[in-house]
């Protein structure tokens, strides 16, 4: 059984892409305020989902490129700069086209932060690379778990949402001096230094994973862009308590992956994926179906409890399914996730304005779907040789 060694290098890998997650879910939730602020449709807000995947799918077009000439180090630190910029940018911003050039800004700097996280915790793991994958997820959700609370305490407050996303920049500067002190460096690839050298088709399995994140990144963009608005229309609660609520489903995913990263050293990432997208789904019957507030955020926490798998597996089974080359698979992966970023939550929004939020959310479902289908078809061809 592989054993997971948590040493320096790591825990400051997980506190980085901490920093990232708590922008993204702090901004996530504040998707019906700005709506209400700009005087804009729902499609035109989700357009903000939009921006997250041209900066995704921009990041994964240059990766390849970049992370020989800088490295996984130069990568990550220009990543958390430009997420630094996105909010410092969004706290000044206060028009469409402002708010959505900092989302692109910053989601340009997730990809290449995470891509260089997911990277180099494959390398410096090895066969323990998926549990350390899903707790760091954990550890990044147990940020997002507080970030809407904090900006949902800050607009409840009067100061505004803005406020409690700006905050992100304090912890990157801290993070960034002990980084520094301690001389904590990621390892970087064999290509760094070198001329690039025509990468590998990657193989076909790769597809089935890269499916698996496109529809389970539609789930996750969803329900924390849109599943406060639900709440406002369907359990009837106030807008206040509508945003902040949105920590039950982050909370549930914090929980998912600490008992995933155990669960992982133990069951395949195939069965477990498979098993998540079933919570998820049982979850998700839960918050649709009750107009109960309590009920409905319980629902959001199973939801999460799933879903909180979703991401590191299937991140996981990408680079898993690479041919050993993990930053290319990581690049390619910021495709699938980032066109989830823009397809899903736009047709979703398009679709609330037309039919209402409620039963426009049945595309959740559909989504786990498609997942569960990639993920059954990956576990079949994986599945090892008879004795």
């Amino acid at each position: 059984m592989p054993k997971l060694v948590r040493d320096r290098l790591t825990w400051v890998m997980y506190v980085e892409l901490a920093l990232w997650v708590y922008f993204l879910y702090g901004f996530g939730p504040v998707a019906p305020l700005l709506r209400d602020e700009l005087h804009v449709s729902r499609a035109l807000v989700s357009l903000h989902g939009t921006a997250f995947a041209v900066g995704g799918v921009a990041g994964g077009l240059i990766i390849p490129a970049l992370t020989p000439r800088l490295g996984r180090n130069r990568l990550i630190w220009l990543g958390l700069a430009l997420i630094c910029a996105g909010a410092v940018g969004m706290y000044a911003a206060h028009h469409l086209a402002l708010t959505l050039t900092c989302a692109v800004l910053a989601s340009l700097g997730s990809a290449f932060e995470v891509n260089a996280i997911n990277a180099a915790l494959t390398e410096h793991h090895g066969s323990a690379a998926p549990a350390a994958i899903s707790e760091a997820n954990a550890v990044a959700a147990g940020a997002g778990l507080i970030a809407p609370l904090i900006v949902g305490a800050t607009y409840a407050a009067g100061l505004g949402w803005r406020l409690g996303l700006v905050l992100v920049v304090g912890p990157v500067l801290l993070t960034w001096w002990y980084v520094r002190v301690k001389a904590v460096r990621p390892p970087e690839p064999e290509a760094f230094g070198r001329p690039r050298r025509a990468d590998r088709p990657l193989p076909p399995t790769f597809a089935l994973a890269l499916t698996s994140l496109f529809a389970t990144g539609s789930i996750e963009t969803c329900l924390t862009l849109w599943g406060g608005d639900v709440l406002r229309d369907h359990a009837h609660v106030s807008a206040g308590v509508a945003t902040a609520a949105v920590s039950a489903l982050i909370g549930g995913m914090v929980a998912g992956r600490l008992a995933g990263g155990r669960l992982l050293l133990l069951f395949r990432p195939t069965r477990m994926l498979l098993a998540a997208l079933a919570v998820t789904v049982a979850g998700f019957a839960l918050f649709w179906w009750t107009t109960v507030p309590w009920l409905a955020m319980a629902g959001l926490c199973v939801c999460g409890l799933g879903m909180g798998l979703h991401y590191p597996l299937g991140i996981g089974l990408a680079l898993a399914h690479s041919d050993g080359q993990p930053d290319l698979a990581a690049a390619r992966a910021s495709f699938a996730v980032g066109i989830s970023f823009a397809a899903a939550p736009f047709a979703l929004g398009a679709l609330a304005d037309r039919i209402g939020p409620h039963p426009a959310f049945l595309l959740v479902p559909l989504f786990a779907v498609v997942s569960a289908l990639a993920i059954f078809r990956l576990d079949r061809l994986t599945l090892p040789a008879p004795a």
